[in-house]
């Protein structure tokens, strides 16, 4: 049964039945608030945006860590209908530039600055009428949709708002103008617009509407039985789907308390999980590493901890065994989807056995279908055999703002969404992510999954971390590079490499190349672009 409700409406849900419960706690700022105060703040906010004169369906970005503003945004533009045009926080100039152009944004929400990069300044430089307008009446010739900004802060900058001017438009607005523009919202409306990374060519929107999301938060929520006596960390950024719909929907769906840091630490995610005795954690396998290996880890008392999510990358065995045993999550699950589904299609559930837990992403959500097709034929694969995962249901996005070439080449005419990603489906339906399709490497005319390799190398005792690209090769058209971080104190020598992989995997799947590094090149949200790597890596061997 899918739930039928909206964004807003699951807030006015949750302060009913958990109104003395926690919402959300913020112990950077020593910030409480249960249930029904959540529900009284954002329906305040929610009136000040209308009184400001945002209309619903008007597109509001919101350009910030993951600050409270950003929480009660997301919920108030959730009760009044505004579309949250979700922003990467890494973006610099030509970036927010392109971000605010494409998606007809009338509005920008944003934090002063972040990690020292000023957001003001990058603001200013992409739309310098500011320094000259009036709040509210911006008029620029290359953002002809763009009218006010709004900054988290009472610091008054010229032709911005601070957070209490906007608060103050509430003043003017009724229960009534709310509650009418609350029961106007359908479900089949689009409420969030969530740009990609554009890793090749310019980001898309993914349009998703109030079902999309309130629905996979639910079911993300389900699997790993979240309830109001739960309390989850959330370390994952907020303008990516893992942080407002596995994150902060899949707790308000169930009444759960959110414990949220603002940026992610491993210290302070690990302090913060034994201060509130958090249940649930969230995390990309890069966060988890992090915390596994910081040098006070064991002095943290994380006995509190139950489960939690482990996805935005595919996950290493070795690392999800070591946060069930490690740090007590015994019943953390792993989850695979992306944007496009906004974004779950597939999780392990809590009473799976160990070895599908550690080895699979799981099977389907319950009402979404998925299947497995021969890329280059379009037909279905049988049991074992490596394809494209396709999926279909009530999690599809509605497409890609003005884009329709590009939705047409994503979603199919049967309204299957193409993933891009080479799974493997046993006989019981739980599925193997082996990478992406363009991540494959075929070599000597035999394909070669980096994700296999990855997996045998995170078994050697001395490494931390391992990615593993294909490079050029004249003879065999590509060779494997494998990118190692070593664990503190350790060393090791290509050569020892090779040498460990000798007569434990085939041959051809031995990486000719090592290098070893202390960092990958990241996105905001904790992911590993490997296309970078992949340019690092024939820039190295061209060397």
């Amino acid at each position: 049964m899918l739930n039928e409700k909206t964004v807003g409406a699951i807030v006015k849900d949750a302060a009913r039945k958990f109104p003395e419960t926690e919402a959300y706690i913020y112990p950077e700022h020593g910030i409480r608030k249960t249930y029904q105060e959540f529900d009284k703040e954002t329906d305040e906010l929610a009136k000040a945006f209308i009184g400001m004169g945002i209309q619903k369906g008007e597109h509001v970005a919101i350009w910030s860590d993951n600050k409270r503003e950003w929480l009660l945004s997301q919920f108030a533009t959730g009760k009044m209908g505004a579309v949250l045009i979700t922003v990467n926080t890494n973006y610099q100039e030509k970036e927010l530039e392109y971000l605010l152009q494409q998606s007809d944004a009338t509005t920008l929400i944003l934090c002063e600055s972040y990690k020292g990069t000023s957001y003001i300044d990058i603001l200013k430089a992409v739309c310098k009428e500011i320094e000259i307008a009036e709040k509210g009446k911006i008029q620029s010739d290359k953002l002809p949709h763009f009218k006010r900004v709004i900054v988290m802060s009472e610091n008054d900058y010229r032709g911005i708002y601070t957070w209490s001017e906007l608060i103050a438009h509430a003043e003017g607005v009724s229960d009534e103008v709310l509650n009418n523009a609350l029961e106007s919202l359908s479900n089949d409306e689009v409420i969030n617009i969530q740009y990609t990374s554009g890793t090749t060519g310019f980001p898309k929107g993914v349009m998703l509407t109030h079902k999309n999301v309130v629905n996979n938060g639910q079911l993300v929520g389900d699997y790993i039985h979240l309830s109001d006596r739960d309390r989850l960390c959330i370390p994952v950024p907020f303008f990516h789907c893992f942080g407002c719909v596995m994150g902060t929907i899949a707790s308000v769906t169930h009444g759960t308390t959110m414990v949220i840091v603002e940026q992610f630490d491993a210290g302070k995610v690990l302090q913060m999980v034994q201060d509130e005795k958090c249940t649930a954690l969230h995390g990309v396998p890069t966060m988890f590493i992090a915390e596994l290996n910081h040098p006070d880890f064991i002095k943290f008392d994380l006995s509190s901890l139950r489960t939690g999510i482990m996805a935005g990358s595919i996950c290493p065995i070795e690392v999800m065994k070591k946060v069930m045993e490690d740090m007590g999550a015994s019943e953390i699950t792993i989850a695979y989807g992306q944007t496009e589904s906004s974004p779950v299609i597939t999780q392990s559930k809590t009473d799976d056995s160990i070895e599908k837990r550690v080895s699979t992403v799981g099977q389907a959500h319950p009402g979404v279908e998925v299947k497995i097709i021969d890329p280059v034929t379009g037909e279905d694969t049988p049991a074992g055999v490596p394809g494209e995962l396709c999926t279909r249901g009530y999690l599809v996005m509605k497409g890609y703002y003005k884009n329709e070439e590009a939705t047409n080449s994503t979603i199919d005419s049967n309204g299957w969404l193409h993933t891009g990603d080479i799974a493997v489906m046993d006989e019981d339906g739980y599925i193997d992510i082996t990478g992406r399709i363009k991540d494959m490497v075929i070599r000597g005319g035999e394909n070669i999954y980096p994700k296999e390799v990855e997996e045998f190398l995170y078994q050697h005792p001395s490494i931390q971390d391992v990615q593993v690209v294909g490079v050029p090769d004249p003879k065999f058209g590509e060779e494997l590079m494998a990118w190692v971080i070593l664990k503190t104190g350790e060393h090791l020598t290509s050569e020892q490499l090779k040498e460990y992989c000798k007569g434990k995997i085939s041959f051809h799947k031995i990486p000719k190349y090592v290098e070893f590094t202390d960092t990958y090149p990241m996105t905001a949200s904790g992911k590993i672009q490997k296309f970078l790597l992949r340019e690092m890596s024939k820039e190295r061997v061209e060397v």
